[in-house]
């Protein structure tokens, strides 16, 4: 069984973000992790592997500080990893990156596609839906429970009123959700091994992908400053005829 799992490195939750004067974030300072959620994609792929055989293959895009994201997953128990290391993916937008990550994946070879259910720098939640949608196999997202049979996987899926149960075929594409694991610490032995497990380069051109039409992000603003609350002091009946002619004057809510 060939598993892929897409992962992302981003800042650390905790860190504290700052842009500097051209609009972009920082990273002065700033230190950097797997995306959390990637991490139960990573951690699903490697007990698919126990269970089932097969190789787990880490992909990321990014600059050459990637290769430490990926790194940490060969430490935790992948067998290798793919960087597509391009200047040219700078800024790119949710759809150049998914026909990028599609293209080398298509060459990796695949049975089952693991990445979290959104990341936590940009919240865009796209990856996986356009990495399905390019390699035209289906998807499920936001999983919590994975079992596979042959060609097919049954999948318990979370909703905004519970969860679902889905029946798939194989190939498919599957975004992971908290809860549905345990992501593992590579171990010391774990950290070794993973110094000699092969880590391949990509280019854009490598995978022969035109990016000439992609949108760019070429600026970060923080939102604008929550104006302080008001108080009305009075009566309850002539505070509340003030706090609706302030609901429709100022705020224009209503």
């Amino acid at each position: 069984m060939n598993i892929v799992v897409s992962i992302k490195q981003t800042f650390d939750t905790e860190a504290k973000i700052v842009l500097d004067g051209g609009g972009k974030i920082d990273p002065a300072g700033v230190n950097l992790i797997i995306n959390p959620f990637d991490e139960y994609a990573i951690e699903e792929g490697l007990k698919l592997k126990e269970a089932h055989g097969g190789e787990v293959t880490v992909i990321a895009m990014g600059q050459d500080k990637a290769q430490e994201a990926l790194r940490t997953a060969l430490a935790m128990g992948a067998d290798k990893a793919v960087l597509i290391n391009d200047a040219a993916l700078d800024g790119a937008d949710q759809f150049a990156g998914a026909e990028v990550m599609a293209k080398a994946i298509a060459k990796i070879g695949y049975d089952i596609i693991l990445t979290g259910r959104i990341a936590v720098d940009d919240g865009a939640s796209q990856l996986g839906v356009r990495l399905a949608e390019s390699l035209n196999i289906p998807s499920v997202s936001s999983i919590l429970k994975l079992d596979v049979n042959g060609t097919q996987a049954a999948v318990t899926r979370e909703t905004d009123g519970g969860t679902e149960q889905i029946e798939v075929s194989l190939p498919a594409v599957f975004t992971a959700q908290k809860g549905l694991n345990e992501p593992r610490y590579p171990s010391v032995a774990g950290i070794m091994k993973a110094k000699k497990k092969p880590l391949e380069m990509m280019s854009v051109a490598d995978l022969g992908v035109d990016l000439a039409k992609k949108m760019d992000v070429v600026k970060y603003e923080l939102p604008a400053a929550r104006q302080a609350g008001k108080r009305i002091p009075g009566e309850a009946a002539d505070a509340a005829k003030e706090l609706a002619k302030l609901l429709h004057e100022e705020a224009k809510v209503v």
